[in-house]
């Protein structure tokens, strides 16, 4: 990878809709050149996938709640997380809480249904979002990753 590669990652992140030829353009190359850039990034797992990101709010779930929760029977708890349609994200994390949780969802009171239906896995810690002042990054290598 090079510094190519990190303005190529750099310009999908920001609009993965972007054609071969767009990026080409803004990074000096030509379109079967940043294909195969692509497609090697792609091989290597370095671009894991492409997603829509969607405003939680047009579709009716202005709520976000982090919950931290402990569980001593993560492969059920797992189970329950991959078939609940709130939960966006489940994260592993280190301290008193085991899982980190984001949950997304239309009303308080579906944070409290989750809650409930959380019990039977464990103790848990709520955190209702307020607002997303920063809601994702770019995410580049870090220049020692980068071959000169």
């Amino acid at each position: 990878m090079d510094t190519i590669d990190k303005e190529i990652l750099k310009h999908l992140q920001t609009d993965a809709r972007l054609s071969m030829t767009a990026i080409g353009k803004r990074v000096n190359l030509s379109q079967p050149a940043v294909t195969e850039r692509i497609k090697r990034l792609e091989e290597q797992a370095i671009i894991d996938s492409y997603q829509a990101v969607i405003n939680h709010e047009k579709i009716g779930k202005p709520l976000v709640a982090f919950i931290m929760f402990r569980t001593y029977s993560c492969d059920n708890f797992l189970a329950f997380c991959e078939t609940c349609p709130e939960i966006s994200e489940c994260h592993r994390i280190s301290g008193e809480y085991n899982y980190l949780i984001k949950a997304v969802v239309s009303e308080t009171k579906a944070i409290e249904r989750l809650e409930n239906e959380l019990i039977p896995f464990g103790c848990a810690s709520t955190l209702v979002s307020l607002s997303s002042p920063i809601p994702s990054k770019i995410l580049l290598p870090e220049d020692a990753f980068l071959k000169h």
